[in-house]
């Protein structure tokens, strides 16, 4: 869908953003993508696309404070709906060459879905719509590692991807906690409320440069994105940082991310994650916390949140796996309460080859007086709950990847 942008104000009309690729990683390499369909191949080359398409059905009791209830078509509720090609080439000293291309749009409308990205554009981007709004990256990885260049997933919120309670769903976890929280203080304007047009949402990174590795169990990435501001290299960047480290059946993360303004070199946001799963049999106990805090153009405050969610997956046939998770995530800049908490419930069941049914449902509490800013950024749902009220969401439908 091709979102138009809005001002803070209006916000609460429009989600920017409804976006992950945790199913198929950030496709770092030409082979991390697990399921793939080859479209072409000579001796040295290798061109494939894949997709995930997803689509189901949302009801809320709950839409607004005098208690209105909705049904409607979803997009996405399990994950995001994709369509991508990449491709590989053998060189010489055993390396490869790759390039990812990867593009975002809306099951229910058939339209490109929005992005988060700044409210005009900038000299280099010409028009400002976006084609490949999740990928368009070109690589070489090797012995040594792998660097990858151009619009691509950034390091720290993949490095999550084995602890968040719900892997970053697209409903219903803390990927929207994530998401908001690192878009509110880099849309704006220039020296209008702080500007970082790298980023989008935290997830996505253009002009952006990423080395990869993976050493004694130890995944990770540091990414670098361009300000590409005159008289400054500080002015606009952003640096990115990622592990995860796994060893039997504990895995751990962490992460770092930083945003400049363009025009004051401001930090706008800054971001630290951490989080820990432990597999007993069929039971699988997560725990993730994030704190981000949000500055304008000038450094002054605007959000402060801290994220917590915790939960259990339980695999409790072959097919069928069952999710318990509970976030509580409060916005600590605003001097009166400013909490949301969340219990959500969810079962998926394989009905085939990369084909999903699911039915997942959540609780919102949300506090009432909350600004705009804090109403998104603790939120899981991706049109936040009304504040001030108890909601209640279920979601039913079908995630087929190829």
């Amino acid at each position: 869908m091709n979102v138009k942008k809005v001002s803070q104000a209006k916000l609460g009309m429009v989600s920017p953003v409804k976006t992950l690729a945790a199913a198929i990683l950030l496709a770092t390499t030409a082979n991390t993508v697990s399921a793939d369909i080859l479209i072409g191949e000579t001796d040295s080359t290798k061109l494939s696309m894949y997709g995930i398409l997803d689509i189901g059905a949302l009801y809320q009791d709950n839409v607004s404070t005098n208690g209105s209830e909705k049904l409607g078509i979803e997009t996405s509720g399990l994950r995001q709906t994709v369509i991508g090609f990449k491709g590989s080439r053998g060189l010489d000293n055993d390396m490869e060459a790759f390039f990812n291309l990867e593009a975002h749009f809306d099951l229910d409308t058939g339209m490109f879905h929005g992005t988060g990205d700044t409210t005009t554009a900038d000299a280099d981007d010409g028009s400002g719509d976006i084609l490949f709004r999740r990928q368009a990256n070109l690589g070489l990885t090797g012995d040594w590692g792998t660097v990858i260049a151009g619009r691509q997933y950034g390091p720290a919120l993949l490095a999550h991807l084995a602890t968040e309670p719900r892997i970053f769903k697209e409903q219903f976890s803390n990927l929207y906690a994530w998401a908001y929280s690192q878009y509110f203080s880099t849309i704006n304007n220039t020296g209008s409320g702080g500007r970082n047009a790298n980023n989008d949402v935290g997830i996505f990174f253009k002009n952006a440069i990423q080395y990869r590795n993976n050493i004694n169990g130890l995944d990770f990435g540091v990414l670098y994105s361009f300000g590409g501001q005159e008289g400054s290299q500080k002015d606009g960047d952003v640096i990115a940082i990622g592990a995860a480290y796994t060893t039997g059946p504990l895995a751990l993360s962490g992460s770092y991310q930083n945003m400049h303004d363009q025009q004051t070199g401001e930090d706008v946001v800054t971001s630290w994650a951490t989080g820990a799963a432990y597999n007993l049999g069929d039971l699988t106990f997560k725990i993730n916390y994030m704190n981000t805090e949000n500055n304008d153009q000038n450094g002054n405050e605007i959000l402060d949140l801290d994220a917590l969610g915790m939960g259990v997956d339980w695999k409790w046939a072959a097919k069928h796996t069952a999710t318990v998770a509970y976030y509580i995530n409060e916005d600590n800049a605003p001097t009166t309460s400013a909490e949301t908490k969340s219990l959500v419930l969810s079962n998926e069941y394989t009905m085939g080859d990369s084909t999903i049914l699911y039915a997942q449902m959540a609780y919102v509490d949300s506090d009432a007086g909350m600004s705009t800013i804090s109403q998104y950024a603790t939120s899981i749902v991706a049109t936040p709950a009304p504040v001030g009220e108890k909601t209640t969401l279920v979601n039913i439908g079908v995630n087929f990847a190829f």
